[in-house]
C-alpha cells in the first residue's frame, strides 16, 4: 500500500511539474503576463512625433514623449489620443529617454547629459542639466527605480576597449537625492549568459553563420533603446530596437526572459513604459509614415 500510494504521488508531482509553464518565448502570455502578438490598442500618434524616442506614464490616462530632434515635451492622452500640452524644456538635440518622478520630468540626451524639467505642469517650471560622466557617446535608455530613488541609465553601445570586457554590457544609476551619478554600474550584463539563457531555453533569436564547417551562433548584440521597470512585478524589461528583441531582468541582473518582437508589429520599437496597473507601452518609430504606439494589458495570472 505503501509502494503504491508514493507511485502515485510521484505521478502526480511529475504531471504538475510538467504543466508548469516555463519561462520561454513558447509561451508569452503565462511568461511575462503581456500577449505580445496582439496588442490590446494602437495608437497612431501625430506627425511630430514621428521620431518619438521616449515615453513615461504621467497619470492614469496619458503619457509624456519626446522626439529625438526637438527640446519639447508632448503630453498624449490616451483616452482621446490627441497631444493636450506641449512644454519646451531645451534647445533642439538628440534626446533619447524620459522619465517621471512625481512632478519633474527627466530627459536623457545621447551624449549623456540629464535634463531634469521640474514642476513640468506649473508656470513656474524650470530645467536644471546634470553631466552624468558615462564615457559612451550613445545613451538611450531611461526610467525610473522607485525602489532605488534613483534613474537608470542604458547606453546603446559597448564602449571599452578591454578586451576582457567585451560581452560586458552596463547599465548606471543617477541618485536623485545626491543628484549625482552612482560610480559602481548598477547593473553588469553578460552576453555570454544572455546567448547561453537563449541556447539552453531553445529561444528563437537571431543567427548568424559560424566560422567555416562550425554551426550557426547566437548573433545577439543587445544594444538598449529603452528600459523600464514594471510597478507590478518589479522586473527590469530591456529593449533592443535594432534587433526588435525585448528582454526581462529580476532587479539582481539575472536574465528571465527573451522575446523576439514581430517585425510587422514592431517596425522600430524605441521607448517603454508600464501604468500603474502594469499595461505596457511600446512606442515606435515611423510605421507607414505614421508612427505607432502599442498597448499590452497586463494580464492578472
Amino acid at each position: 500500500m505503501t509502494t503504491y500510494c508514493t507511485y502515485i504521488f510521484l505521478m502526480l508531482s511529475f504531471f504538475l511539474h510538467k504543466a508548469q509553464p516555463y519561462k520561454s518565448i513558447n509561451n508569452t502570455v503565462v511568461a511575462i503576463n503581456y500577449n505580445l502578438s496582439k496588442p490590446d490598442k494602437i495608437y497612431i500618434l501625430p506627425a511630430a512625433l514621428k521620431e518619438v524616442s521616449g515615453i513615461t506614464g504621467t497619470d492614469a490616462s496619458s503619457i509624456a514623449c519626446i522626439q529625438d530632434e526637438i527640446g519639447i515635451i508632448f503630453i498624449y492622452n490616451l483616452e482621446t489620443e490627441q497631444v493636450t500640452e506641449k512644454y519646451p524644456f531645451h534647445f533642439s538635440g538628440d534626446y533619447e529617454g524620459i522619465a517621471r518622478v512625481d512632478k519633474t520630468l527627466y530627459i536623457l540626451r545621447s551624449d549623456g547629459i540629464l535634463f531634469g524639467f521640474e514642476n513640468y505642469e506649473s508656470a513656474a517650471s524650470a530645467t536644471k542639466s546634470y553631466a552624468t560622466g558615462i564615457p559612451a557617446k550613445d545613451n538611450e535608455g531611461l526610467c525610473f527605480d522607485n525602489q532605488g530613488n534613483r534613474l537608470l541609465i542604458a547606453p546603446k553601445n559597448n564602449y571599452t576597449t578591454d578586451s576582457h570586457k567585451k560581452n560586458n554590457r552596463m547599465i548606471y544609476a543617477f541618485d536623485l537625492k545626491l543628484k549625482k551619478m552612482i560610480e559602481t554600474p548598477a547593473f553588469v550584463f553578460d552576453l555570454k549568459e544572455i546567448k547561453k539563457f537563449a541556447s539552453e531555453n531553445k529561444i528563437k533569436v537571431p543567427m548568424k553563420n559560424g566560422k567555416k564547417g562550425e554551426k550557426k551562433e547566437i548573433d545577439i548584440e543587445f544594444r538598449p533603446s529603452e528600459i523600464g521597470i514594471n510597478p507590478v512585478t518589479n522586473k527590469l524589461y530591456v529593449l533592443s530596437g535594432m534587433e526588435r528583441l525585448l528582454f526581462v531582468f529580476n532587479m539582481s541582473g539575472q536574465i528571465e526572459y527573451i522575446q523576439k518582437l514581430d517585425p510587422d508589429l514592431f517596425s522600430q520599437p524605441e521607448g517603454i513604459t508600464f501604468m500603474a496597473n502594469g499595461d505596457m507601452l511600446i512606442s515606435n518609430d515611423v510605421k507607414n509614415n505614421k508612427p505607432a504606439l502599442l498597448r499590452f494589458n497586463y494580464i492578472r495570472k
